[in-house]
């Protein structure tokens, strides 16, 4: 191999033959193998194969009823991530990063995966380093923040190491691959965090600590009710069924089966709008999120850049190429830079030969110019407030001020000599606002969702952009330089919406400031002066048309770069959130009753009253079947609170009722004599009213789709009772246990109002000290 030609294809097929190709480790989809694997073989489903092989022993086949419902959320569970894995997969083939390799002599376009050690690779600002290499020409600026925490940009020349990961800032380079795949330092640094589980959303991990905890119980529980029942006389069979009953009532089947199935189609129905989630959390944080910072440039305005007129230092209008105009041609063109001010710039110009023995410094983010030295001369372009001597400044202000309050960015294009700065002209660019951004904005403001904009460019200039994209307070802004103490950016975030001449570093600050005030904060970006920011905040998000390096480090890209799907992203996420939160409250109300009673009837030393058909008739039509079809509902309310508080204290009212009532009817049938068939059925029907109690006060305000699922859940119950009493246990009632059932129906009513004023006061109060 020779550094002009590269790698022959024999060379690259021999090493991808032996395993040398950069193939990292998916990160964003199962296979389907363990899809199926994690569906089947869960804990849940052991117990109740267990369960199954206990009520085969005690002869009571007919009370599997619990089984085909198991098995129909195992297969629906399947089907569904299934499905979204499909799409998804498809999607992400777009977002795969392509590089320019050498090979044969010639420059080919190459996948991220396609490459191999040895490759000769081409590296410019914006792209993320795909493997260890070293730099065989070229010298460019590089960010390593994303590996070491540092966000000081590192200068790389010939025989310099570069660590995948990393990305270039400014700057080209040819670079030799040298350790590839998982041989490279960031799939070793991957490899070594995978160690330690990823902190799952704040959601997710209440559910999983609920399951935990129920896991954690039935046994014990189980099997002192199977013990309690034997010392009471009862035989194998009895004391198995009324184990059986209270476990599969203490067992919250469906509830992960329902996050999981949720989550998966919010990503397959975004995946739809060429959004990618690299990071399933990102839905819940950004459907909580309290404030979302831009940038002007490809959020609110369109990619694209066109250079609306050159002027003097006098705002004179330059008509005509003048000897400064043509030497920003050749400038232009001696420059590495591809960013969009750059092609704006040499779509604009007239095309110019490149200055010979010219020393350049690329764009940095953190100066704000690049530079050219030739023939004794010193150029520069860049911001004129970073350039521009105070002298010289003020000279200009009013030509400068009258472009930015049109929402023009303007660039200097100087000579310096000495510490004299001369100004040669001045370039105006604008894009235009998108024209679906009023709207989109106007959505988060109706949804309480702050914004504020973060912008390397003019404050002035932002300010007046993001008034015409209708952004609220949009007029407040101020010039980031001004913001030289962690005070000031404090003050700052509070009452001003619009943060010009950012350094990267400050972008940062910003985002840290805000989450000091307790505020959840989603970011967007496109370059690589974004990254800090991104990483830092609670959700990030990156534009398709971005550098690659964005794309790589945000949680969720934009694929075709419309800001306006945030919208949907938002929506979803408040979706899954209100909705699982709904269909979490009625898993939990049958767990912690059922937990009650089983705990009543072992210290109380009675029987169990439900039978497992019983259970699985109220899991039916008072849990499962609203929980799934009321999660499938659009809900765009902003969740305020602990997830885990607030589903207790709105499960925890009814489920102390229903204890108390049962356990009242257990108590009055000792006194009357009421048979346990009848005391069994009428648990039934008293647990059935408060499920329906408790499923209205959920839908509202109710809506056509709600009542219809209430209804239809209603109808259901009544048909299986009358239809299928056999199957179920339910029985006719005599008239002594028909009073007592309505009797405590009724009463039902009374206590269940009592408890949740009683219950929902204490969580305000909660609620209320823990916010002070």
């Amino acid at each position: 191999m020779s550094v002009e030609n590269g790698l022959t294809s024999q060379q690259v097929a021999e090493l991808t033959r032996k395993g040398e190709a950069n193939v990292v480790p998916s990160k964003s989809s199962m296979s389907v193998t363990k899809i199926i694997f994690r569906n089947v073989f869960t804990y849940f489903n052991a117990i109740f194969a267990a369960l199954a092989v206990l009520v085969i022993m005690a002869g009571s086949y007919k009370s599997l009823t619990f089984l085909p419902v198991i098995v129909a959320n195992t297969v629906i569970g399947i089907v569904q991530q299934l499905r979204a894995k499909k799409v998804l997969d498809q999607l992400a083939l777009l977002d795969v990063s392509e590089f320019t390799a050498i090979r044969d002599g010639k420059d080919v376009k190459v996948a991220s995966d396609a490459l191999v050690r040895g490759d000769l690779v081409r590296l410019e600002s914006g792209q993320q380093i795909p493997a260890d290499a070293v730099v065989v020409s070229g010298e460019a600026g590089v960010n390593e923040s994303l590996l070491t925490g540092e966000s000081d940009e590192i200068q790389k020349g010939v025989g310099d190491e570069l660590m995948s990961g990393s990305f270039v800032t400014a700057g080209k380079l040819v670079t030799r691959l040298v350790r590839v795949g998982a041989d490279s330092y960031a799939s070793q640094l991957t490899a070594q965090a995978k160690q330690a589980k990823e902190k799952p959303s704040q959601m997710v991990a209440d559910i999983e600590r609920i399951i935990l905890v129920s896991g954690i119980l039935v046994i014990p529980v189980g099997g002192m009710l199977y013990w309690q029942g034997v010392n009471e006389g009862l035989g194998f069979s009895e004391s198995i069924m009324a184990m059986v009953g209270a476990v599969i009532g203490m067992i919250p089947e469906g509830l992960y089966l329902l996050v999981t199935i949720a989550l998966a189609l919010s990503a397959m129905r975004l995946a739809k709008q060429k959004v990618l989630l690299h990071d399933m959390r990102s839905i819940e944080e950004l459907a909580r999120v309290d404030v979302l910072c831009v940038d002007k440039t490809g959020t609110i305005t369109s990619d694209e850049m066109s250079v609306r007129e050159l002027f003097d230092r006098d705002g004179n209008a330059i008509e005509s190429p003048n000897d400064a105009a043509e030497l920003l041609a050749h400038y232009i063109q001696s420059v590495p830079d591809s960013n969009a001010t750059m092609l704006a710039l040499r779509a604009h110009l007239p095309e110019a030969e490149p200055f010979a023995s010219a020393d350049v410094t690329p764009f940095s983010s953190k100066l704000k110019y690049s530079q050219v030295v030739v023939d004794g001369r010193t150029l520069r372009l860049g911001a004129p407030e970073f350039i521009l001597g105070d002298a010289a400044l003020e000279r200009c202000r009013q030509a400068l001020e009258e472009r930015a309050s049109t929402g023009m960015r303007v660039l200097a294009f100087v000579e310096a000599k000495d510490e004299q700065v001369t100004p040669l002209l001045f370039v105006a660019i604008s894009n235009a606002v998108r024209a679906n951004a009023p709207e989109t904005f106007a959505e988060f403001a109706r949804q309480g969702v702050e914004v504020k904009v973060i912008s390397g460019d003019n404050p002035l200039t932002v300010s007046k952009v993001a008034i015409e994209a209708g952004i609220e307070g949009a007029e407040r802004f101020v010039d980031a330089q001004t913001l030289d103490t962690p005070g000031k950016i404090a003050d700052a975030v509070d009452s001003v919406t619009v943060f010009g001449r950012v350094k990267p570093e400050q972008k940062r600050q910003l985002v840290e400031a805000l989450q000091a005030k307790g505020k959840r904060v989603a970011m967007t970006g496109d370059g690589v002066n974004d990254i800090l920011a991104m990483k830092k905040a609670d959700c990030s998000i990156a534009m398709g048309g971005g550098s690659d390096a964005a794309r790589q480090a945000a949680q969720v890209v934009l694929l075709d770069s419309d800001f306006s799907h945030m919208r949907e992203i938002v929506s979803e996420g408040r979706r899954d959130i209100n909705n699982i939160t709904r269909s979490a409250t009625l898993f939990l109300y049958k767990n912690i009753f059922s937990l009650s009673l089983a705990l009543f009837a072992i210290f109380g030393m009675f029987t169990y009253p439900l039978t497992p058909n019983q259970v699985s008739l109220i899991s039916l039509f008072n849990i499962g079947i609203p929980a799934f079809l009321l999660a499938l509902e659009p809900n765009e309310k902003k969740q305020e609170g602990n997830f885990l508080s607030t589903v207790l204290a709105r499960s925890l009212p009814a489920s102390l009722t229903s204890f108390v009532a049962i356990a009242d009817m257990m108590l009055f049938a000792e006194l009357f004599g009421i048979s346990t068939e009848d005391v069994s059925t009428a648990s039934t029907y008293l647990l059935s009213v408060v499920g329906f109690l408790i499923l209205i006060n959920l839908i509202q305000p109710p809506n056509r789709y709600r009542i219809l699922v209430l209804f239809g859940c209603i109808v259901g119950l009544f048909v299986c009772c009358g239809l299928l009493w056999q199957l179920f246990d339910i029985y006719s009632l005599s008239p002594r246990a028909l009073v007592l059932c309505i009797v405590f129906a009724f009463a039902q009513i009374g206590v269940l109002q009592i408890l949740d004023f009683a219950i929902n006061w204490v969580y305000r109060q909660f609620v209320a000290r823990r916010q002070k």
